[in-house]
């Protein structure tokens, strides 16, 4: 067949074929490039010549007319016979790369987190998570880091991407850090170091994960160099204790908070449990009869599987307060908003509802004194300083140091944990006693002093309401 220069206005005068035949024209410029044309005038790219592992010539479409233009049938051509010359079959390589690719497009951040959640932090039972901190993950994995990364493939996720998420959530929060990545609405900036240090542990965990796991074509973890210290700098210990105005503020406030958010703050001060261990209590660990809380070890605080089983005697003000609940028919958590079917998240709205109660009530003890309520300022504090505010308390009345530590759920150090294992049951009940009775006395004292101030001020209510007393 004779070869032509073939151009766009050869190719637009080709006529159909004849029916039921084809007919073809070869190009001069590109060896073995011609065009096809059939009988309905489709006209198609073809290259003609022998692909690696055919000893006769063959036929490959290159493209139809129109969608793919004559120079780039040539263009194309050219670079299938240069990788022909190589012994690489072009048609081969792209299938391979085709396939490449939807494997990249399935193993998305999403998908490998999805993966990650339901096989390594939750497991079968998402009421009994495989670890502690299940929810934590989960809610800081969906929050965070699939709103940002969900689409992309989990091989295209840099150290920097890595660094730049945290060192947002470090200097301006996380709500704020998602607004500048355009995945939420304009938020306040909140420095969030902590947080910070949570997710970049939480993060690192995934990827190391994903590599070890060799089914996302992870080779390595962008995290690996990546320290929390040189990130966010050292840990810092926290050394805030509640005084005894602030105790009464926050009884007062947490009594007057309603289901759940109130009890759950109550009995973190009752128990000196962490904030996890409350929240995520279920009925089944409740032996009420015998007057004992079995936390499991599954949700107990511990590395590479020490964790123990924690026992809580329940003294007269927890029983109380556990009358108090409801009981829901969806499920068997003791604080939930979802019928008992999942525990509930003590968010930041309710630290900032208790926050305020509680410096409603101390401006009205200042008030109550003559002073300027106006400028009673309640310092800063997290939950966990409830835990160190009732063990410093627990020395103050005189409680022996172990049986202190125990209350907290802390084992004993070196070879004492290993060998002794008396739970301290009766002690821990009449540590616990003490405390509720310092707390019921530390109420009772203020609470006589607050309504003979009321009584002497009933008139003058509304004016010290408008200047940030207590407001009944």
């Amino acid at each position: 067949m004779p070869r032509e220069n073939l151009t766009d206005r050869t190719l637009k005068a080709l006529k159909p074929a004849e029916e039921g035949k084809r007919y073809e024209r070869r190009d001069s410029i590109v060896p073995g490039l011609l065009v096809r044309v059939t009988e309905t005038g489709k006209r198609t790219f073809m290259l003609q010549t022998r692909f690696p592992g055919s000893t006769d010539p063959t036929r490959r479409a290159l493209g139809e007319y129109n969608a793919v233009s004559l120079e780039a049938a040539r263009e194309k051509a050219r670079k299938w016979i240069e990788l022909i010359s190589k012994g690489i079959d072009r048609a081969t390589a792209e299938e391979e790369a085709k396939r490449a690719e939807l494997t990249l497009r399935a193993n998305t951040f999403a998908a490998v987190a999805e993966d990650y959640l339901r096989l390594h932090v939750i497991g079968p039972n998402p009421e009994k998570p495989r670890q502690r901190c299940g929810g934590e993950v989960e809610r800081d994995l969906r929050l965070l880091f699939i709103p940002v990364w969900g689409d992309r493939p989990i091989t295209t996720i840099t150290k920097g991407d890595v660094l730049g998420l945290i060192e947002g959530v470090r200097d301006v929060g996380t709500l704020a850090t998602l607004a500048a990545y355009g995945k939420g609405p304009k938020a306040e900036k909140k420095p969030s170091p902590g947080q910070a240090r949570n997710v970049l542990g939480y993060i690192k965990t995934l990827f190391n994960w994903a590599a070890e796991r060799d089914t996302y074509g992870l080779q390595h973890s962008p995290c690996t160099s990546l320290r929390a210290g040189r990130i966010i700098g050292d840990r810092q210990s926290g050394d805030r204790t509640l005084n005894d105005l602030e105790l009464f503020a926050f009884c007062r406030g947490a009594s007057r908070m309603p289901y759940p958010f109130g009890p759950v703050y109550r009995l973190l001060l009752l128990t000196a449990l962490r904030l996890n261990e409350v929240v995520d209590a279920s009925w089944g660990e409740f032996d009420l009869a015998k007057g004992m809380w079995i936390i499991p070890a599954a949700r107990m605080k511990g590395k590479n599987g020490k964790a123990r089983p924690h026992t809580v005697p329940l003294t007269a003000d927890i029983l109380s307060l556990l009358s108090e609940l409801p009981r829901f028919n969806g499920g068997d958590y003791l604080f939930s908003s979802t019928n008992g079917a999942t525990p509930v998240w003590l968010t930041n709205r309710a630290k900032k509802r208790i926050d305020a109660r509680m410096t409603l009530t101390l401006r009205a003890i200042a008030q109550s004194r003559g002073e300027d309520p106006a400028m009673v300022k309640l310092p800063a504090w997290v939950n966990h300083d409830l835990r160190r505010t009732v063990r410093s308390r627990l020395s103050e009345l005189r409680v022996d140091a172990d049986v202190a530590e125990a209350v907290l759920a802390h084992v004993k150090p070196g070879i004492r944990g290993v060998y002794d294992r008396y739970e301290l049951l009766d002690e821990k009940r009449h540590a616990l006693e003490l405390w509720a009775t310092r707390l019921c006395s530390t109420s009772s004292s203020q609470s006589r002093r607050l309504s003979s101030w009321r009584r002497r001020y009933k008139k003058s209510k509304n004016i010290f309401c408008e200047h940030g007393g207590l407001r009944e």
